[in-house]
């Protein structure tokens, strides 16, 4: 990944003409700080097309909640506090991962059967078009407690939540999945109950 660094311009300049929708501070910061990121999601995640897909997620976050980023902190920080928050997401799906194939007995880890990837991510987009169908709060919620993998008391920090409006949303969100989860899907039932644990 050969990006080409622009020094002249402040962060704080670029950050406030992207928070302003400029295409133009868009490709400076990607030209800043693209090589960088990669360089640091490769460190961690030894896998280039994994590393790849983290930066183009990190700056379609960017762009996605430009008006929102703060000019009197480090742009660079944030940078890499959500390519951090990212790999720590990687991370996750890859022991889930490990957990399915010890579950189904899928003893050699090396030799994956290709078909059962399918049905992995099969089952794994099918919670997830399940979870986007929570109400707006109760979806953050159960995200940042089952993929961010925080505590409720870390929640109901972060949201000005009591942490007993947070347990109740979390099990009102499983209540809904367990509901809408097929009886006959053995995989999916096997991936929700890896996911929910």
């Amino acid at each position: 990944m050969n990006i080409l660094t622009t020094e002249k311009i402040s962060d704080y300049d670029l950050v406030e003409k992207l928070r302003k929708g400029d295409i133009d501070a868009f490709d400076q910061v990607f030209s800043r700080y693209a090589s960088r990121l990669y360089g640091f999601a490769l460190k961690y995640l030894k896998s280039k097309e994994e590393a790849e897909g983290l930066v183009q997620d990190v700056f379609l976050k960017i762009w996605e909640n430009k008006k929102n980023i703060k000019k009197d902190s480090s742009f660079k920080s944030y940078l890499f506090t959500i390519a951090y928050h990212d790999m720590c997401r990687i991370f996750r799906s890859r022991q889930i991962y490990l957990k399915f194939v010890e579950k189904s007995g899928l003893v050699e880890k090396t030799a994956i059967d290709p078909e059962e990837q399918i049905e992995y991510k099969s089952a794994l987009e099918q919670v997830n078009r399940l979870i986007e169908k929570l109400p707006e709060k109760q979806k953050r919620i159960f995200i940042k407690s089952r993929k961010e993998g925080k505590s409720s008391k870390e929640i109901a920090k972060e949201m000005n939540l009591a942490p007993g409006t947070v347990d109740n949303n979390i099990s009102a969100a499983l209540k809904f999945l367990r509901k809408h989860i097929p009886g006959d899907n053995f995989t999916l039932l096997l991936y929700f109950f890896i996911f929910v644990i």
